[in-house]
């Protein structure tokens, strides 16, 4: 039997044994027969498609590609195995319809953040903790024209003139771009993605984000109608946390949400959702979020359901809360419940009204009532830290009481944060205003013996 017969008989196992995986362990050995078979698919199909099409199309296209990929293959004077020759075909199909190197990262569903720094380097989150992957891109051209192909169907654009693009794919997964010369280390791409299996408050509570009382007295209290802001900082998970106590409306009201791009996904039968928009090339017909707030009171909703508030749009947020639209939620960046009060300050400021602070204050301690404060720690975990009720004023301050904290204590030797759940023993003003609305939570949640339950 000849060396290439038995190199052939080795060669049985079939691409179903491998994971898809697999290409981002080697991404950069096939590059040059990718490479022209690629520009062999371009001269025979006409044109680079964008991925922006249905599930029909892309079958149809992927079909074609792997038949001029097959047809290459044969003609090139060098031997690949069966999964190599598998691994080559799909690299193309990504150039060609896909994301490029990514791609895989993309589909694979343990990945919740790809970040693209540069052509030589790409990192994702797993698991809420940052890994360095060895995909690459050939060069910052090959990296610059795939956020070209990302964003093309956005109605986007990105070049000197427009240095930095936002923008969400089909999936939902939200998208920033930055090249040079703002961007020293080549063109970066962050892609956060949305994922395809929503969460719901029985998901928090197995994953240990929260308790079960924590998610009862948090289910009364949107039900209740009380206001709610979700805080914490980047990647702890506020949008999701907000989407799923959003859940928790009923069916027979009406909801408005408004984000930067669309993330909120939620059930309820009577749901509006508006989505921001950027200026154009003449950097003209922006529509910001404070726009969207303005314009949904008079759209006359019952919930107002705001993804982030980062802006002058707090104020109208806080004017609608004190204004008969009780039960809206928005989320904010902070770093605890005492500094979410702070940030509101500043960005009532931010509107550009000169009020004095106290008369801010007295704005915020009228509308807020109730912070919920979410934090990635270091082992990646995301935990619900504070729920924070707040009581009102107290001369020139605004006072706070937490109802239910999250208690760190240290780390075990796999580096995995130990710590429970606890209420502090202090019974929320706001049980009176729900038991009036006929929501009884029990008072037993809120006894400090109940920790970790």
């Amino acid at each position: 039997m000849s060396l290439m017969s038995r190199l052939k008989e080795q060669d049985a196992v079939t691409q179903e044994d491998k994971p898809y995986q697999v290409l981002s362990e080697t991404p950069g050995k096939f590059q040059e027969p990718v490479l022209a078979i690629h520009r062999e698919v371009i001269k025979e199909m006409g044109a680079d498609l964008n991925p922006g099409r249905n599930d029909e199309q892309a079958g149809q296209i992927e079909q074609e590609v792997r038949q001029v990929a097959e047809s290459h293959l044969e003609r090139l004077d060098r031997y690949f195995t069966k999964v190599e020759r598998e691994q080559i075909i799909r690299q193309v199909m990504d150039e060609v319809v896909g994301y490029g190197p990514i791609t895989p990262l993309l589909k694979d569903e343990t990945v919740s953040e790809v970040m693209v720094n540069g052509p030589g380097q790409v990192f994702v989150e797993r698991r809420g903790k940052l890994e360095l992957t060895a995909v690459t891109f050939r060069n910052n051209d090959h990296l610059y024209n795939i956020i070209e192909r990302i964003i093309a169907p956005l109605g986007r654009r990105i070049d000197e003139s427009v240095p930095m693009v936002d923008g969400r794919l089909p999936d939902g997964s939200r998208v920033n771009a930055i090249i040079p010369p703002l961007a020293l280390n080549g063109c970066i791409l962050t892609i956060r993605k949305f994922s395809s299996q929503l969460l719901k408050i029985e998901d928090l509570i197995r994953n240990g984000t929260l308790t079960l009382p924590m998610a009862k007295f948090l289910e009364g209290c949107v039900k209740g109608r009380l206001n709610i802001v979700v805080s914490g900082g980047t990647g702890a998970g506020k949008t999701s946390t907000l989407n799923i106590i959003s859940a928790f409306i009923p069916h027979d009201e009406r909801i408005i949400t408004i984000e930067d791009s669309a993330e909120l996904d939620l059930n309820q039968d009577h749901v509006i959702t508006l989505e921001t928009r950027p200026a154009n090339i003449d950097q003209r017909g922006e529509i910001s979020i404070r726009d969207l707030v303005r314009n949904s009171l008079r759209m006359r909703p019952d919930r107002l359901v705001v993804g982030e508030v980062r802006g002058g749009e707090a104020l109208d947020m806080l004017q609608a809360m004190n204004t008969g639209h009780d039960g809206s939620l928005t989320t904010g960046h902070s770093n605890s419940p005492r500094d979410m009060i702070s940030r509101l300050e500043t960005m009532v400021l931010m509107a550009g009204i000169d009020f004095p602070i106290r008369a801010i204050r007295e704005q915020i301690s009228s509308a807020v009532d109730l912070i919920v404060h979410q934090s990635r720690l270091q082992d990646g975990s995301r935990k619900i830290t504070h729920i924070t009720e707040v009581l009102g004023m107290e001369g020139d301050i605004i006072t706070l009481q937490d109802v239910f904290i999250f208690d760190k204590r240290g780390l075990d030797e796999r580096g995995k944060v130990k710590g429970i759940h606890r209420a502090t023993g202090l019974k929320p003003r706001c049980i009176d205003k729900l038991v009036a609305m006929g929501i009884h939570i029990p008072d037993e949640y809120f006894r400090p013996e109940r920790e970790g339950l």
